[in-house]
């Protein structure tokens, strides 16, 4: 719609998780990195937890795709299911064949053949596990036990779980503990601070060819900040429809006026109220109400 008009060659702020537009800088390259050495380590399980919208599943691809040549990769996208089907979608990622009436004992000796098999070709096998808040606590037992595949030097199956803040909560459970105390590495997605995002927002159009100079008012960016709380999802979705009005309008700067109007059409952009905010209000609460008191008392005397 408005690609001709700002001169771009794709759109730069689709939702589709598009590695070429991942930004190796800042939070994202220290999570990717913290990944990378966990990865080469090669023990436990590793997880990511972020709000939603942080950027883990193009975390998680990046992962996929900035791997070397001797490490064998497997996704699930969706870890939602039984035990059974964990094991099912696991032999399939491995490209293991299996006849349907296999049950889940035999799956379980196929996939420990084919793991030890990559072992002994010097290759480590990594299971990326996607929305993992998701998973039943019987399934993330039963992914523990796979684990427990080793050699007397180094884990057969490594596993990289990218969450929800809920998937945190979910290990602090007690019947969870063996599972908690397998997290060898962890690292939490941040949101955007302003400086952050305003290189996140030029690197995304500079990969989707855009050379036509400044494209926001500052008042713009700072107003976009404010209402996305550096959610990069939600900065993808206002800038996208400020993008539109921009075209429509017939104007080639973004101005706060038109952020404005894309935030107003945004369900989710709103501005976060700070602890400062509530501390505030409670301390005047608290004057007020002494005030009362001290007054209620000299009437009574």
């Amino acid at each position: 719609m408005y690609l001709d008009f700002f001169n771009l060659n794709k759109e730069p702020f689709s939702l589709t998780p598009d590695t070429s537009f991942f930004l190796d800088s800042g939070p994202f390259k220290d999570a990717l990195e913290t990944l990378m050495v966990a990865v080469k380590n090669g023990e436990g399980f590793i997880k990511v937890t972020g709000e939603v919208g942080t950027g883990k599943t193009l975390l998680c691809r990046k992962l996929l795709n900035s791997v070397s040549d001797d490490i064998i990769t497997s996704y699930i996208p969706n870890p939602n299911i039984s035990s059974k089907t964990l094991t099912l979608a696991l032999a399939k990622e491995l490209d293991i064949k299996f006849p349907v009436s296999a049950n889940e004992y035999t799956l379980q000796q196929l996939i420990t053949s084919k793991l030890m098999s990559h072992y002994n070709d010097n290759k480590k096998v990594i299971l990326c596990i996607d929305e993992a808040q998701a998973m039943p606590d019987k399934t993330l037992e039963a992914l523990r036990l796979l684990t427990n595949l080793e050699t007397e030097k180094s884990k057969l199956l490594q596993v990289v779980l990218f969450g929800q803040p809920e998937l945190d909560e979910k290990l602090k459970s007690r019947h969870l503990r063996q599972f908690r105390q397998r997290v060898s590495f962890s690292f939490e997605l941040k949101r955007l601070d302003m400086d952050m995002m305003i290189s996140y927002i030029s690197y995304r159009l500079t990969i989707a060819g855009y050379t036509n100079g400044e494209l926001f008012q500052l008042s713009a960016l700072k107003l976009l900040h404010s209402h996305s709380r550096g959610i990069p999802r939600l900065v993808n979705v206002i800038v996208h429809k400020s993008l539109i009005l921009c075209y429509g309008k017939g104007e080639r700067q973004i101005t706060r006026s038109i952020m404005k109007e894309a935030i107003a059409d945004t369900e989710d952009a709103y501005v976060e109220k700070t602890q400062h905010t509530y501390s505030y209000r409670w301390v005047l609460s608290g004057l007020v109400l002494m005030g009362v008191l001290a007054v209620t008392y000299r009437i009574l005397l």
